[in-house]
């Protein structure tokens, strides 16, 4: 059997695209060939099997009139590559690569097709009728929270498959480094006397980090930390925005780490204020690695830790600045346990993996 998985883009501020691509892939056929498509940008972060690196324009791809002419060029490549390839499924990472390819699939009938959604997104009435050319036992859909999953079902009118991404509980312990192990790979000096606060993801707007940032000069007491794991394009805003709080030395931006799932440990609290996610799987890894999370009041999140979760509104950052303040003396130890018991980890990587197995056919 050959998969041939098409992601939108590389590199790093696409690692957790890769890493839901890569856990859904290792659930396919025993036998199954992987070959990797990245249409813009460099570097799968996480798969197994051959890549291929288009390098394609992004102007062209966003389908702009006066590059539709490139855009039929493109598809012709694209089609004939696809005849070489001769794939019996195709794995496609949303709707801006749905839109590029699903017009090609009436020339490859034997072609089964999987697209898989990650976030919230615009349907126009053009990608409904897009969709809408091909059966449900050809063209499978799935978002990966049900929240996704039940707004697209509404919006594409057809069924849409729940896949709420999930990790294997023992896989991820094993690789957890200790509390002071954790510290010492994040350059976090032993002797600060007050919580790590951590917050991970993407520094761009939808991840709320600047509001994040001013809540955290209103509540900060003495010794208390933020750790920032992530990099894009707000970073030299965002430690701007420090400095005129006067919290420069108080909040550490650390980058992108690869080996960020070890590192949780290093945590007393993990702080999720996006504005927007389609599932959130920082959340998730914090939880399994016995880390209490604080996070918007968002569906998605709510839909993961029900009762137990620590929900915060969206962008109020006197709310945020309470909640964070509550940090210094809550029991972190007792609403980890509680987080770990709603989100009922091994139950989770269960569903995960049958769905998974469904989404590929199998």
């Amino acid at each position: 059997m050959k998969i041939v998985n098409v992601m939108w883009s590389g590199g790093s501020p696409f690692m957790s695209v890769h890493n839901v691509h890569s856990q859904v892939l290792a659930h396919g056929p025993a036998d199954a060939r992987v070959c990797n498509w990245l249409l813009l940008g460099e570097g799968l972060c996480r798969g197994v099997g051959e890549v291929r690196h288009w390098q394609l324009s992004p102007r062209v791809l966003k389908g702009r009139w006066r590059h539709r002419l490139a855009l039929f060029l493109l598809r012709r490549r694209l089609l004939g590559a696809l005849k070489a390839d001769a794939p019996d499924v195709l794995l496609l990472d949303g709707l801006g690569v749905a839109r590029l390819l699903l017009p090609l699939l009436h020339r490859l009938p034997g072609v089964q097709v999987a697209v898989l959604f990650h976030g919230t997104t615009r349907l126009t009435g053009k990608d409904v009728r897009l969709f809408g050319q091909f059966p449900a036992e050809r063209l499978r859909v799935a978002a990966v929270s049900a929240t996704l999953a039940q707004a697209l079902a509404h919006d594409l009118g057809r069924p849409v498959q729940t896949l709420r991404v999930a990790l294997d509980p023992q896989a991820f312990g094993r690789q957890l480094l200790g509390r002071e192990q954790a510290r010492q790979a994040l350059g976090l000096s032993a002797g600060e006397g007050g919580p790590v606060l951590g917050a991970v993801g993407r520094l761009v707007e939808s991840k709320g980090f600047g509001m994040l940032i001013e809540a955290f000069a209103q509540a900060r007491t003495p010794g208390m930390q933020l750790v920032i794991l992530g990099d894009g394009e707000l970073r030299g805003a965002l430690q701007a925005q420090a400095k005129v709080l006067g919290v420069e030395d108080s909040v550490r931006f650390c980058g992108h780490r690869e080996e960020l799932a070890q590192l949780y440990p290093a945590l007393d609290w993990l702080l999720v204020p996006s504005r927007s996610e389609g599932l959130g799987l920082v959340l998730q890894e914090a939880v399994l690695s016995r880390v209490p999370v604080i996070c918007s009041d968002l569906p998605v999140f709510c839909e993961q830790l029900g009762e137990a979760g620590c929900y915060v509104p969206v962008g109020d950052a006197a709310r945020w600045a309470e909640a964070i303040a509550r940090c210094a003396r809550g029991d972190a130890a007792s609403i980890a346990a509680q987080q770990w018991r709603a989100l009922a980890p091994e139950q989770g990587w269960a569903a995960f993996t049958a769905s998974a197995r469904r989404l590929l056919g199998g």
